[in-house]
């Protein structure tokens, strides 16, 4: 007697490959990543005294601070920059890849209960969280602005140029470099935990190999390879040097960063489209 085949009337398995990203479902619930930016605006703020003037208050006392230890203290150069608009320069865009990277690498642990109780697309979340930093950049940025206009016309110490209209590409590079790695970090954290650990203590290491507080003419020869093997070191000399109009900027590292950058956008995008499929059995 032969065996009879079981022939199954309803297959429930997932319909995307690893590198498929669903536009058309993103835009769809846009809605959704509306309300998140919201949230994570009100619900930060609403409780304390100074509210959004925390977003002038902390690039202002960094920047002192900043201004203090390494100009006065360790001297470092400047490129013969005013020392508060090189700092700001700086501090302005660090924050928001800083930001947007730290919250992005957990966002499978710290959304696990919605992700467990409810289906939207995953990478809502990480979205949510770039464009939640965006609105804060953009605040800071018109503090940075602000500055600029002070030494360019007051001061005259300053000579923005035609590389600033690269800012949307900066910005645009940033975000997706914090999209990429942050994917990549929370979709390893899910099974190994300790790592949310070492990325806190990875990005304060990362910030001293990426010129924040220092021109890349401040750093001995020998070791200038590493500063320039840093994809983020030519999206800020870019941003200082069209602003400040100083420093050593050269066109070939901003296509380094944005060959970089895509490549590992792609390869965050692949591990979380595998890892969200199985994330809630080792969340």
């Amino acid at each position: 007697m032969s065996e009879q085949k079981q022939v199954w009337t309803e297959e429930i398995k997932s319909d995307t490959s690893l590198l498929s990203v669903n536009f058309k479902e993103l835009w769809h619930y846009r809605d959704l990543l509306l309300m998140l930016l919201k949230r994570d605006f009100i619900t930060f703020y609403k409780q304390t005294i100074l509210g959004p003037i925390w977003f002038f208050v902390q690039p202002i006392l960094t920047a002192l601070i900043y201004l203090v230890l390494f100009g006065q203290v360790a001297k470092l150069s400047t490129d013969g920059l005013p020392q508060l608009a090189f700092y700001l320069s700086g501090i302005t865009i660090w924050n928001y890849f800083s930001d947007s990277l730290t919250k992005t690498s957990s966002v499978f642990q710290t959304n696990a209960s919605i992700f467990g109780k409810v289906y939207f697309p995953r990478l809502i979340m990480p979205l949510s969280i770039v464009f939640s930093g965006l609105l804060k950049f953009i605040i800071q940025f018109g503090l940075f602005i602000a500055v600029v206009l002070y030494y360019t016309f007051i001061e005259k110490t300053v000579h923005p140029n035609i590389w600033v209209l690269a800012t949307p590409l900066l910005i645009l590079l940033m975000a997706a470099f914090a999209l990429g790695l942050g994917m990549i970090f929370s979709s390893m954290t899910t099974k190994y935990k300790d790592l949310s650990f070492l990325l806190t203590f990875g990005i304060q290491l990362y910030m001293y190999t990426t010129p924040v507080v220092y021109p890349i003419s401040a750093m001995p020869e020998k070791y200038r390879w590493i500063v320039n093997a840093n994809p983020l070191t030519g999206i800020f000399e870019c941003f200082r040097y069209g602003y400040l109009g100083s420093g050593h900027f050269e066109p070939s590292s901003l296509v380094f960063s944005t060959i970089f950058i895509t490549i590992l956008l792609v390869f965050g995008v692949v591990i979380f489209n595998k890892v969200e499929k199985s994330f809630m059995d080792t969340v």
